[in-house]
């Protein structure tokens, strides 16, 4: 006969973390993402082909192909503390959008969704980081222009007639 005795002995250092759950900020701030009813800040974006005013300035011209994105500012102003981004909206109203130009309304939207916590898929670092970087950059987003220059250098192919 074969006897196997188990003895599981947590770390004492450790509780199990099975049992314990996470901490749900994280998870509420990111489910908090584009809810219109609970945003305090509506941003218009413009695609760089319109022609806006440009940073949290009124647009000349109204276009069918702006995308409104809702926000939260005190989000922006825990999570993007510095910012521009955070600073633009701070003393807008829900009924008056900032109009954002010159930046692509799903890199813009991304943008947010990753100042909110979320994680941009691997896809989209890879096929659209130079433009994060730009965004990132224009909007004083530090954290987010490092990862975008990240993956910018780990997928740049240099060769003799691109350098």
């Amino acid at each position: 006969t074969l006897t196997v005795e188990v003895c599981i002995k947590p770390d004492d250092n450790q509780i199990c973390p099975n049992f314990v759950p996470k901490n749900p900020a994280t998870r509420n701030i990111l489910r908090a993402f584009m809810d219109e009813k609970t945003a305090d800040v509506i941003f218009e974006v413009q695609s760089a082909t319109e022609t806006g005013a440009g940073l949290g300035k009124p647009a000349q011209d109204e276009f069918a192909t702006s995308v409104q994105v809702p926000a939260h500012k005190l989000i922006l102003q825990l999570c993007a503390k510095g910012s521009k981004l955070a600073s633009i909206c701070e003393k807008s109203e829900k009924a008056t959008p900032v109009v954002i130009s010159s930046v692509d309304p799903d890199v813009f939207r991304l943008m947010l969704y990753h100042v909110y916590g979320g994680n941009i898929a691997a896809t989209e670092w890879s096929d659209r980081s130079k433009d994060f970087i730009d965004a990132a950059d224009r909007f004083g987003l530090v954290n987010l222009k490092v990862e975008a220059e990240a993956w910018y250098v780990k997928h740049l192919e240099l060769s003799v007639h691109n350098v």
